[in-house]
């Protein structure tokens, strides 16, 4: 009678951890992609929104604490916007703004000037921060 020679190969076992292993590497791969992804969608969106923001941002933002207000509201006093599609247009772009506590940097040095800064918070789906400075003396 003829012995069989048995030759060394995996068991079932080891194949199945090894499965095991890939398959946790490739979803861990795959949560780092998703997570990188939503960051670059949040920089591109907040990076398109940049300009709308510049309309919100003036003299007057400081006084729109916790109000909504469309770009046409915010710019009417400044321009005068007679073309009605421009009209629909900035009206449709809307934010809302939160002014929290003004910071008061006051002169503790010669030479050195006081001011007050203010935080100017644009909120929407990505919202923004803003700084607005006054320089007091100098």
């Amino acid at each position: 009678m003829k012995t069989l020679k048995m030759t060394p190969a995996f068991t079932l076992i080891e194949i199945l951890v090894s499965v095991l292993i890939l398959s946790g590497s490739i979803v861990y791969a795959l949560q780092i992609h998703s997570q990188n992804h939503e960051q670059i969608i949040y920089i591109s969106e907040r990076s398109k929104l940049a300009l709308q923001d510049s309309l919100f941002v003036s003299d007057t933002a400081l006084a729109y604490h916790k109000e909504k207000k469309s770009a046409y509201d915010v710019l009417e006093r400044y321009f005068r916007i007679d073309e009605l599609k421009s009209r629909e247009i900035l009206k449709k772009i809307e934010r809302e703004y939160y002014i929290p506590e003004a910071i008061q940097l006051s002169e503790n040095e010669e030479g050195v000037p006081a001011a007050v800064v203010n935080e100017i918070k644009i909120k929407d789906k990505f919202s923004s921060s803003y700084f607005h400075f006054k320089i007091n003396t100098f």
